[in-house]
């Protein structure tokens, strides 16, 4: 369970973060170090990491694109400064699967045409008019010959086999109190014979780009942050059950004693990145779904009420939307309590955990809103930069909330 002196740290921050969201235009906002770290994300990078994402296709686990990937984002890391890049090494030994069908040709898939067919409407009002608009069929292409671009075929032609996994972690530490620490994350495993743009290179590119704020030379923190890129989400959230597993009991013991050394600082929270690219809107009563990233688009920021420390999650994720009122400058943010199937569940019943989303995972996700989820559509050239933006955004919310929750400062 959360111990109570926990819950007094996280009430304590919620009111610093709130205050300092609460900024108004009569202080002066040059000197503000959070609205100076937000600044310093910019699209051009966010895009240019999570294009060199997609060098590796669907990143699926258990593959030589996967354990590449790996690589690549450990270089990244270091690139970002980060000194102290460590892996987390589990197996993973599931029964086979059978192997994978051939389906007939068809044509390229396209965002007007229903990727499975019309499931009905949403639920259902008086009169059986929709209350939430029409559902869309949902699924994971693992047919290659799905896939229209040949160079994306190979590189997703390498089926995945059983074994030992590996996942990324760096941390920021904290100055004052290195023994308390924030996880920011990511899955980087993908599948669906695609470049997995969205699910999650989306996320792990916006963990990549923080890290790289964060461990800017000029940059200090009171508290410690993580920042971790799982393997085997799209199993079963297996990466970040592992490390669950093997970090969980290491938290704040100093190591060697009296070295000032936490390897695993107590964990105050814990925030997910999954899907940051997609907010189109319902799929229309024929199946099809908008081309264009609607108007109303938001960052959902979610918990789960089922936990069993929802109140404090709850309390965490208005911290996220006060710093998105505050500093993102594209896209509001909003909070929902049905926070499910992404890696922060591993986490939810030990730290106020939340996730961050492109649309509401149960009600929106998993109601087709998202023609490219798992499917051959999430490559590159079907996102453009309003779509982007939104990934940013998120990005802004993160940056900021975490700023304001480990006492991030400018020297």
């Amino acid at each position: 369970m959360f111990s109570t002196s926990r819950k007094v740290v996280v009430s304590s921050l919620l009111f610093v973060s709130l205050a300092t969201a609460g900024i108004t235009n009569a202080q002066d906002k040059a000197a503000d170090p959070v609205l100076d770290l937000v600044s310093r994300l910019t699209l051009e990078s966010y895009k240019s990491t999570l294009k060199g994402l997609t060098q590796f296709g669907d990143r699926r686990q258990g593959t030589r694109r996967n354990r590449n990937a790996v690589d690549w984002i450990e270089q990244q890391l270091v690139a970002a400064g980060c000194d102290n890049v460590e892996r987390l090494t589990y197996a993973f030994d599931p029964e086979p699967r059978p192997p994978r069908a051939r389906a007939p040709e068809t044509e390229a898939p396209d965002l007007a045409t229903p990727t499975g067919g019309v499931v009905g409407r949403n639920g259902s009002g008086p009169g059986g008019s929709s209350i939430y608009g029409y559902r869309a069929e949902t699924g994971v292409n693992r047919d290659l010959d799905a896939q229209p671009d040949e160079r994306i075929r190979m590189l997703n032609i390498e089926e995945p086999t059983n074994g030992e996994r590996q996942e990324v972690y760096c941390t920021k530490v904290g100055s004052t109190r290195p023994d308390e620490m924030y996880i920011i994350s990511a899955h980087m495993d993908g599948h669906g014979v695609n470049e997995a743009v969205n699910d999650d290179g989306s996320g792990t590119a916006l963990v990549i780009e923080l890290a790289k704020i964060f461990s800017a030379p000029d940059v200090k923190t009171d508290r410690s942050i993580r920042f971790a890129l799982w393997n085997n989400e799209e199993t079963g959230l297996n990466g970040a059950y592992a490390y669950v597993e093997q970090r969980q009991a290491l938290q704040g013991i100093e190591d060697p004693v009296g070295s000032g050394r936490y390897p695993e600082p107590k964990w105050l929270g814990m925030i997910q990145h999954d899907m940051m690219l997609w907010d189109h809107g319902a799929p229309r009563a024929d199946g099809t779904v908008s081309r264009d990233q609607r108007p109303e688009a938001d960052v959902n920021i979610e918990f789960q009420s089922a936990s069993e420390l929802a109140d404090d999650s709850m309390r965490l994720a208005f911290v996220f939307k006060a710093a998105a009122d505050a500093y993102n400058t594209d896209y509001p943010a909003t909070v929902g309590p049905h926070m499910t199937n992404t890696d922060s569940s591993a986490f939810m019943n030990l730290i106020p955990a939340i996730s961050l989303r492109e649309n509401e995972r149960g009600a929106h996700t998993g109601a087709g809103w998202n023609p490219t989820w798992h499917q051959p559509l999430d490559v590159w050239t079907t996102f453009t930069d309003k779509d982007f933006r939104l990934g940013l955004n998120a990005a802004q919310t993160t940056l900021a909330a975490v700023a304001g929750l480990t006492g991030a400062r400018i020297q």
